[in-house]
């Protein structure tokens, strides 16, 4: 038996099977690498940067409490290796105009409350209430209860910029005493305070948390004719002026063995708040507000123990991220991790969960997007056999036979030169099994009676590819070479 080297191409299987489409799954993933790349360009714009390693704080004149507290924050920042940077300024007015002015290289200030008044404070947050700065007026003469009593006098109300010239001059306009009235408002503040009342050059002085520091109030509370005003009207001004608190200071809370103050005084108080602006780091913070728990947490002659710092403010809104502190307390890395760590695998989790929670829908998608395009190119040409079929059945004549096996060979023969990986091999067997199928239906439409040319033309190509050959008309009956030929045969 002799195999036919003339075997027609469409008859040759060419087709190609490989383990996996490298092309398909390049197209398959494409889609999910520009979400993944999208994702991540997002969750790097959202995600906050590395906190700075320098932070700068507008505190108050040096020696003050501010200052002190400042250099206390400075300290207890610098275990974590930040650096906080303490600028002197005039008082708490002067922070919050440093804070508004944008040009000024500021980050932080601890500002008094009742000073910003006909100031800018968009932009700016408060990280809670640090400690109390009340205001004590001390005065020479006999006993005074009510600011109005030093109508024409002479009063120390603190220089320009000091929190407590702000909040001294709010005071005294409540009383009916202005700047250019009778009263001559002097500029001095703190110690030069303090001496011109002893010296007698004023009659009366009022010192405030940027402006007083221990030794001063120490130095007046023991001169001798120097007084310490009781507020009889303390719960009126704090009805009035929101931010203002009463304190009482009980008899001999200065001095025990003199007993000073010999009766308890009543004195009103703004709060300290530490104000930031707006793009102060979260993790900063957090640190900040841990600083300053350390050092006003504890009790002293003024407040109890934990009452500060606090979520308390009034001139200026909390800040989400120090709302969320004396909510919840710090994050859970921060509590467990040091704080460089801790702020490297918060910045790591906040840009992968997005990353993630994107990737592993898209990431589910790409076998059944890799299985439709390998599938796609084999149910195509069902397509093409479908309409063959049909063409086949409207083909009452079979007048087109000829035709439509040619186009269903290129069928089979475009199908034998696919591509396809292992895995889909039963498929591509099944297509192949539907073509035969087909030239299988269209061979026995050609040859039902009344399509004898068509079955003619058949049945000679089934001689052919048996290698006979059909008897000619010419020859006759009982012709020699056709008895020799049937013989033969």
């Amino acid at each position: 038996m002799t195999t036919d080297s003339n075997q027609p191409a469409h008859r040759r299987l060419r087709a190609r099977f490989v383990a996996i489409s490298w092309r398909d799954l390049a197209v398959s993933f494409g889609p999910v690498v520009l979400i993944a790349i999208a994702a991540i360009w997002l969750a790097v714009w959202l995600v906050q940067p590395a906190p700075p390693r320098t932070v700068t704080l507008s505190a108050g004149p040096e020696g003050s409490s501010f200052w002190s507290a400042a250099q206390r924050y400075k300290t207890i920042l610098a275990r974590d290796g930040i650096t906080l940077n303490v600028l002197t300024s005039e008082g708490s007015r002067q922070n919050v105009e440093r804070l508004a002015d944008d040009k000024q290289n500021v980050d932080l200030g601890l500002v008094q409350g009742g000073v910003s008044q006909g100031l800018d404070t968009e932009g700016l947050v408060s990280l809670g209430s640090m400690f109390y700065a009340p205001i004590s007026v001390f005065y020479r003469g006999d006993r005074v209860t009510k600011l109005s009593d030093f109508a024409g006098k002479r009063i120390a109300i603190g220089r320009e910029g000091s929190g407590a010239r702000a909040l001294s001059l709010t005071l005294l306009k409540a009383n009916g005493i202005e700047p250019g009235g009778p009263t001559k408002l002097t500029a001095y503040d703190g110690q030069e305070a303090a001496q011109a009342l002893i010296d007698g050059r004023v009659d009366a002085a009022m010192l405030t948390g940027d402006t007083a520091t221990g030794p001063t109030m120490g130095k007046l509370i023991r001169t001798p004719g120097v007084r310490l005003m009781d507020f009889a009207q303390a719960d009126a001004y704090t009805r009035r002026f929101t931010y203002l608190n009463q304190l009482t200071l009980p008899r001999g809370v200065f001095d025990l063995g003199r007993n000073l103050p010999a009766q308890p005084v009543h004195v009103i108080s703004p709060t300290v708040e530490l104000v930031a602006r707006e793009s102060l780091h979260p993790a900063l913070s957090d640190l900040l507000i841990e600083a300053a728990r350390e050092v006003h947490g504890k009790a002293n002659l003024l407040q109890r123990a934990g009452e500060f710092p606090s979520a308390q403010v009034h001139e200026f809104p909390i800040s989400d991220d120090a709302a969320r502190y004396y909510k919840s307390g710090k994050g859970f890395l921060y509590r467990h991790l040091p704080f460089w760590i801790a702020s490297l695998a918060d910045r790591i989790v906040v840009l992968l969960v997005p990353i993630i929670v994107v990737l592993i829908p898209a990431f589910r998608l790409v076998p059944s997007l890799y299985s439709w395009r390998v599938k796609s190119r084999l149910y195509r040409w069902y397509g093409a056999l479908i309409a063959l079929e049909r063409e086949a059945l409207a083909d009452d004549a079979h007048t087109e036979y000829q035709q439509l096996r040619h186009r269903l060979d290129a069928v089979e023969a475009a199908v034998n030169r696919l591509k396809i990986p292992l895995a889909y091999a039963d498929q591509f067997y099944v297509l192949r099994e539907h073509i035969g199928f087909v030239r299988a239906r269209l061979d026995a439409m050609n040859a039902e009676p009344g399509a004898s040319d068509g079955a003619g033309a058949a049945g000679g190509d089934a001689v052919q590819r048996a290698g006979g050959v059909p008897p000619q008309a010419d020859d006759p009956p009982g012709d020699p070479a056709s008895e020799k030929t049937s013989k033969a045969t």
